[in-house]
């Protein structure tokens, strides 16, 4: 029988995970993880991604579904926030993307980016004016790392300033952390899209409905995070959202993880999906999910 691409990277994917349990301690905290929400929605995007999916009516997890940069970098950034802690620059935050990056160098990574990340080169290593939806995708842990609106757009910024400094590089990922600590505080819907719209001078006033018969992919922040937002908007519990970002036809495993990460703010994710994607994620990534969580319960009693 024939393989796909996408069969063989997954299977990859699955040989990295292996037949080991995980570790039933990190299993617990991994699966009220928010970031979890972001890797769901990279999983479950993977196989939908450039075949331009227009409906919400599809299995969430099939044979070939498989975590992809967006989860890796997502990875990367949580320990960073986990391991500093206080972070008042990104200075580290490039070694932890390469960290993780060099184990795994076929998971689907921009061209730029790809340069940025493995260039044996350090004049490489410079941000490159990118306004890519990398900065949107990995952000998610700003959101639920941060105590506060402000903190969460400067560590949005210190996240993507890395490698996506354009401003609208800039501007995307401080939305998906703004949408994503607004929904932790349960603010009503309407006024997290008008906060957004103008702060980021988004159009949220659009439906998933309206955008999907033109909607087309589009690797952009500007046009792809707005869509994200907007599929948590119209979406009334965690998988519809998931279901609406992928059905809009577009870069479904950043959409989908983008949308993951505030549908999980705001209605946490149902035990049986959060567990069917730990099961996805080798043992090194679960510990850092866990471990993420840990560190923001610890912060959350010291405030209290």
């Amino acid at each position: 029988m024939k393989q796909t691409k996408q069969s063989i990277i997954a299977r990859f994917f699955k040989e990295r995970r292996g037949d080991a349990e995980h570790n039933p301690e990190y299993v617990d905290l991994a699966r009220r993880s928010g970031i979890l929400g972001a890797i769901v929605g990279d999983i479950v995007g993977s196989v939908h991604e450039f075949i331009a999916t227009k409906t919400t009516q599809f299995e969430l997890f099939v044979e070939d579904s498989r975590f992809t940069d967006d989860t890796i970098m997502t990875i990367a950034v949580a320990e960073w926030l986990a391991t500093e802690q206080h972070p008042v620059s990104n200075c580290l935050l490039p070694s932890f993307m390469r960290k993780w990056g060099s184990q795994y160098r076929y998971a689907g990574w921009g061209g730029m980016f790809r340069v940025w990340l493995f260039s044996p080169f350090e004049a490489d290593h410079k941000p490159y004016n990118s306004f890519g939806n990398g900065s949107g995708m990995r952000v998610s842990a700003c959101g639920f790392f941060a105590k506060s609106l402000d903190e969460a757009l400067e560590l949005a910024k210190l996240s993507a300033e890395v490698s996506h400094n354009h401003p609208e590089g800039i501007k995307g990922a401080q939305a998906i952390a703004a949408a994503i600590f607004l929904a932790r505080q349960q603010m009503h819907k309407d006024k997290i899209r008008a906060y957004i719209e103008q702060t980021f001078g988004y159009n949220l006033h659009r439906t998933c409905d309206e955008i999907r018969p033109d909607y087309k992919f589009d690797e952009t922040c500007q046009g792809s995070c707005p869509e994200a937002i907007i599929a948590f908007l119209d979406s009334h519990d965690f998988e519809s959202a998931i279901r609406l970002a992928i059905s809009l036809g577009g870069d479904s495993d950043t959409i989908g993880a983008m949308t993951g990460g505030i549908a999980a703010a705001y209605y946490g994710i149902p035990d049986d999906i959060a567990l069917k994607t730990i099961d996805y994620l080798p043992a090194d990534m679960v510990e850092v999910v866990a471990k993420f969580e840990k560190v923001i319960n610890n912060l959350n009693k010291t405030d209290n």
